[in-house]
This record gives structure tokens, C-alpha cells and sequence, in this order.
């Protein structure tokens, strides 16, 4: 008979004993360390949330890096070799006795792997510490509807300009730091239009080097303007690119709302003529009314009709809208008789009755007046005429 000490463990016995065992191991800060034994796993820190643990989920995008990256480079226990250099514009690092090693598009563990393999021809097993001293400027592009859309290159802090495509109207400087995010690359570009989708903005990021799979990830910014709630503002990445679709359809109070958030410009050009005191493009808030673009013109003259104010305005599809309106400076914003201005709209004031009846009698005078002032002037004289 087998000795109990010397008996085989059944299978199932031996899948009990091998199965980690977990051990919550509090450090300061409120944070609690897992201790996972029996498997080769890292030892994770996670913060403790509402008296949960939760795991944060994995990016499978990592910093890659590029031309302009600061690298600190060291090998243990070997002098001379210590450097501090920047990546190349073709992509390459300068290391001592090693030359050029190409590392554009590596990431941090990737390049340091490469190193250490080109050190291993000239050195015994050596142990290379790699250290990202400054990240380059994140270079993205932005297109759809954004004042100004193009290629962009966004430092870690910085000065964001919102302003409006339009003449006279003023830019308005925001200040950004830390790691660059998705609302930074569109205050960059100046805002949004007065038809941008803040319920569409999406972003384009490859998964990995060139050639790699597209990952596309929307986000809903109108909904966090009108609920509130916690707000998800992503960091970018290196070659991301943003797009703001153009509004299908947005109510009064929804473009009010995004006219006064920081998305959109401080200000906004539209364009004020006719029976008014200084007539011309005219810089007003963006979630201006009709009365305040009137005011800022000098108000109407003797000569305007306060209730033939027309209004015109671009649609999406190509097409004016116009709308006949009274002018009431003392009527609610967002009423008819003061609706709310978008970038690029034409104000146009009418003259009233009498006026057009004394200018119509003046267009047809104006070509026999020489005839009559000269027979004012005969008869003056005394002379025939």
C-alpha cells in the first residue's frame, strides 16, 4: 500500500491547488494592491471606487514613437554609454558606439528590446534603460465643421484661439495643459460652425504602425452640455483624425446651447444693410439676436420700417431661408420677432412707406430737374421762357 504521504494527487485535487489565490493588500492613497499567487501574473494597483475594485480596461493603442521625441538612454553598469538624444527626422536614434538605430514607430518596450539586441554584438548581456524625456507635438488633422480645418500640431499646453471665419469678428484665447484632448484639436481649429454635430464627433486612430486597421470612436458632447454627467474627453494619439459632420437638424435651443459653450466662437460676423446708421459686417456674440446685430449697426434710421426686417440665411442644403420679422428691441431672444443670429447671416432693413413715395418722386424728377431749375431761373429774371 502506498503511504498517504506518497499517494497521487487526483486531477482534481491538483487543479485546487494550483488555482491562484487572490490577497487585497491596502497602501496609502486609498489604493489596494492584488497579490496573485500561484500564476505568473504582474502585481496590479487599482484605486478603490463606491468599495469596489475595478480593473481599468486595457488601451491596445500605446504610445509609438517619432521624429522629435527626447529619449534618455542608459546601460547598467557601463560608462560611456549614458546619452540623451532626440529622434531624427528619418526616424532614427543616435546612440554611443552603436550608431543609428531606427526606432519610428516602435513602441517604448519595442525600441528598447531593439537596442538592447545591437548592444548585445558589442557588450555581454547587457541591461539598457530607455526614458521618454519629452513627447513630441501630437500632430492630427481636423475636418468637417470647424472654423478652420487642416493639419494641426498640439504641444502639452498651449493657447487655443475660437474664432469665427467671418470679418470683425474676435478671437478669444483659451488656455490648455497637460496631454492634448479631443476638445483642444477643435478650439484649435477654431470652434465649430453654426451647423457642427456635436452628437457625431467621431475620431480615426490606426490600432498600430501604418497600414494597420482603422478604429473609429464617436462622442456625443451635445448630450453632456444638456444632462451634464461625467465627461469623456479623450486624449489623442499621434496621426489621429477628427471629423465634425455636418447638423442634419438642431432645434433653436440646442444651437444656443452650443453657440455658448466653448466649442464655438466667441463671437460671430453677419452682415447688417439698408435703413440703418452704420450698415456693414458687424462682430457679435454668437448667441446674439436679432436686436443686438440692429444695435451694434446704430439702430434704424428715420427712414427704416420697423416691421419689414427681413432675414436671410445659408441653409445646409444650398438653399436662403428668408423671414420677414418686426423689429421689437424689447421682445424675448428665441421669439419670432427675435430670433437668434447663426455666423454668416444677412440682415436686411426696408424703408417704410413714405420714404419709398418721396423716392419715387425723386427718381422721377431727378431726369428734368436741370430743365426745370433753368426755367426757376428765367422767370426770375423776368425773361420768357
Amino acid at each position: 500500500m502506498t503511504p498517504p504521504s506518497k499517494r497521487p494527487m487526483p486531477a482534481s485535487s491538483l487543479r485546487i491547488a494550483l488555482r491562484p489565490s487572490r490577497w487585497l493588500v491596502p497602501l496609502a492613497g486609498g489604493w489596494l494592491m492584488t497579490l496573485q499567487l500561484g500564476a505568473s501574473l504582474p502585481v496590479v494597483a487599482q484605486p478603490v471606487r463606491s468599495g469596489w475594485v475595478q480593473a481599468a480596461a486595457a488601451d491596445p493603442v500605446r504610445y509609438r514613437l517619432g521624429p522629435g521625441d527626447q529619449l534618455k538612454m542608459t546601460v547598467f553598469r557601463m560608462e560611456g554609454y549614458d546619452t540623451s538624444a532626440e529622434v531624427m527626422s528619418d526616424g532614427s536614434l543616435n546612440l554611443p558606439r552603436l550608431g543609428s538605430v531606427p526606432v519610428w514607430g516602435l513602441t517604448m518596450d519595442e525600441a528598447r528590446a531593439r537596442i538592447t539586441r545591437g548592444y548585445a554584438a558589442i557588450l555581454r548581456r547587457p541591461i539598457v534603460y530607455l526614458d521618454l524625456l519629452q513627447a513630441r507635438p501630437v500632430r492630427i488633422s481636423v475636418s468637417g465643421e470647424v472654423q478652420r480645418p487642416g493639419l494641426y500640431s498640439i504641444g502639452k499646453g498651449g493657447t487655443n484661439q475660437l474664432a469665427s471665419s467671418g470679418s470683425g469678428a474676435s478671437a478669444t484665447a483659451i488656455q490648455s495643459a497637460g496631454w492634448p484632448t479631443l476638445v483642444d484639436a477643435i478650439q484649435r481649429a477654431g470652434g465649430l460652425t453654426a451647423y457642427g454635430d456635436l452628437r457625431r464627433v467621431t475620431i480615426q486612430r490606426r490600432s498600430g504602425g501604418a497600414g494597420s486597421v482603422v478604429l473609429s470612436m464617436h462622442y456625443d458632447f451635445l448630450k453632456q452640455l444638456e444632462t451634464g454627467g461625467p465627461t469623456d474627453n479623450p486624449l489623442l494619439y499621434d496621426g489621429d483624425s477628427v471629423l465634425i459632420p455636418r447638423a442634419d437638424l438642431l432645434s433653436e435651443a440646442e444651437l444656443l446651447k452650443v453657440a455658448s459653450s466653448t466649442f464655438a466662437p466667441d463671437t460671430i460676423s453677419v452682415n447688417v444693410v439698408g435703413e440703418v446708421e452704420r450698415p456693414g459686417a458687424q462682430a457679435i456674440k454668437a448667441n446674439s439676436p436679432l436686436s443686438q446685430a440692429l444695435l451694434a449697426a446704430g439702430g434704424l434710421t428715420k427712414r427704416a420700417s420697423a416691421s419689414n426686417v427681413r432675414l436671410l440665411r445659408l441653409e445646409p442644403n444650398g438653399t436662403i431661408r428668408q423671414a420677414t420679422v418686426t423689429y421689437t428691441p424689447t421682445a424675448p431672444m428665441g421669439t419670432s420677432q427675435n430670433p437668434p443670429l447663426q455666423q454668416g447671416d444677412v440682415v436686411i432693413v426696408d424703408r417704410h412707406g413714405w420714404a419709398k413715395v418721396n423716392d419715387g418722386l425723386r427718381s422721377a424728377v431727378e431726369p428734368i430737374a436741370p430743365l426745370v431749375n433753368a426755367g426757376s431761373l428765367f422767370r426770375m429774371l423776368g425773361m420768357p421762357f
